[in-house]
């Protein structure tokens, strides 16, 4: 007997002594994957700035105006068979959906795509899913894009240049340094907003792709460059609001090289 018994305690001995040198496998809680559906390309690319992959939008991202789409019985049954739901509470499809759709999370986020939003939307929607990590990046990444064009402008001589701007475009020219000495929309323009424009010494005027009435300030105020910018991704995507500003940045350049 004495034999296997030797044996044993010589067996045993190696396993504790592996288990002190950490070979043992640790066992790590992972997050569990959610199943996150968001009301726009919009509010699915503030997702992705939160580190979440695979979202999916209600309303088609080729629409000129994502929010008017009027949603289907097909799109409630997605939501309701989602575990988080993110929408930003303008859309015309909430008047449908209201604010709770069973044991779905619903998650409303302020849309505009300055820094400071940037960074409010992505931290409690990382919390959720538990992606604050990759979170991090992706925000840190918007922002170094928008802080090296304003390095930019401020080179050219665009910081504190006058501008008339859509008020669904003042974020990003007030993250650039640029003067929104004047506003307009999102209806139409009126008369004394036209005479504002002729007579304001403006450098530039930002309209809003998506709903664009600038046109008639445009064409008073001779010295002014005509800039559209867009909100809204084209695609929903990784990156997607990170390509948003990039478009827009590169239409402000195209404006000043021509």
């Amino acid at each position: 007997m004495r034999k296997p018994i030797i044996m044993l305690a010589t067996l045993l001995v190696a396993a504790s002594t592996l288990f002190a040198q950490g070979t043992k496998e640790e066992i790590v809680p992972t997050q569990p994957k959610r199943n996150v559906v968001a009301s726009t390309s919009w509010t699915a690319a503030f997702a992705d700035l939160a580190g979440i992959d695979g979202v999916q939008a209600i309303a088609p991202a080729s629409l000129r105006h994502p929010p008017e789409y009027e949603i289907t019985v097909s799109d409630i049954k997605t939501v309701k068979d989602s575990d988080i739901f993110i929408y930003a509470g303008f859309e015309r499809m909430m008047k449908t959906i209201g604010d709770s759709v069973g044991d779905v999370k619903m998650v409303k986020v302020q849309c505009d795509n300055s820094i400071e939003t940037v960074k409010k939307n992505a931290a409690p929607l990382s919390e959720l899913t538990g992606t604050q990590e990759e979170s991090r990046k992706r925000v840190d990444d918007y922002v170094a894009v928008i802080e090296n064009a304003r390095k930019e402008a401020e080179e050219k001589g665009l910081k504190g240049a006058k501008a008339l701007v859509n008020k669904n475009q003042i974020y990003l020219a007030g993250d650039l340094g640029l003067d929104i000495a004047g506003t307009f929309g999102p209806g139409p323009v009126t008369s004394a907003q036209i005479a504002d424009a002729k007579d304001g010494g403006y450098l530039l005027i930002i309209d809003n792709v998506h709903n664009p009435v600038g046109s008639p300030l445009a064409e008073v105020a001779a010295n002014a460059k005509y800039v559209i910018w867009r909100n809204f991704p084209e695609k929903v995507e990784h990156d997607a609001l990170k390509h948003v500003i990039e478009s827009n940045l590169d239409a402000l350049r195209d404006a000043f090289t021509k």
